[in-house]
């Protein structure tokens, strides 16, 4: 089994920064593509970033939703099997709870299963 542990949410004013952090573990082989995604009440679940393996094509190439490129930075610690979200100039409508993702496998044999954190919550206000 494998635990998502996110931290680092919290309140703060429109214009300001926060880092999110998730870690990784359990029995854990691998790990492929790492991301964060955000639902507010009433909403669907939505894609922030993602960032794959440094192992895989493409290496360690981040992805972003249009509306956080430019202000939002994921990146990834693989030995420490976490990743971070750089939330700088925010927005009252980043308001949402940051939810963790990862594709895992537990062993080279058996197939990736994608796990979520619990979620922690971000509110932008003033």
């Amino acid at each position: 089994q494998v635990q998502l542990v996110e931290s680092g949410g919290g309140l703060v004013q429109p214009g300001g920064s926060l880092r999110l952090s998730c870690a990784a573990s359990g029995t854990i082989f691998t790990i492929s593509t790492m991301g964060w995604y955000r639902q507010v009440p009433g909403k669907e679940r939505e894609l922030v970033a993602t960032i794959r393996s440094s192992t895989m094509t493409g290496t360690g190439l981040p992805g972003y939703a249009d509306s956080m490129k430019g202000r939002f930075i994921i990146f990834r610690d693989n030995a420490k099997n976490t990743v971070y979200l750089q939330m700088n100039r925010l927005k009252p409508e980043d308001t949402a709870v940051y939810y963790c993702n990862a594709g895992v496998k537990a062993s080279w044999s058996t197939p990736e299963s994608r796990y979520w954190g619990q979620g922690t919550q971000v509110t932008v206000s003033s």
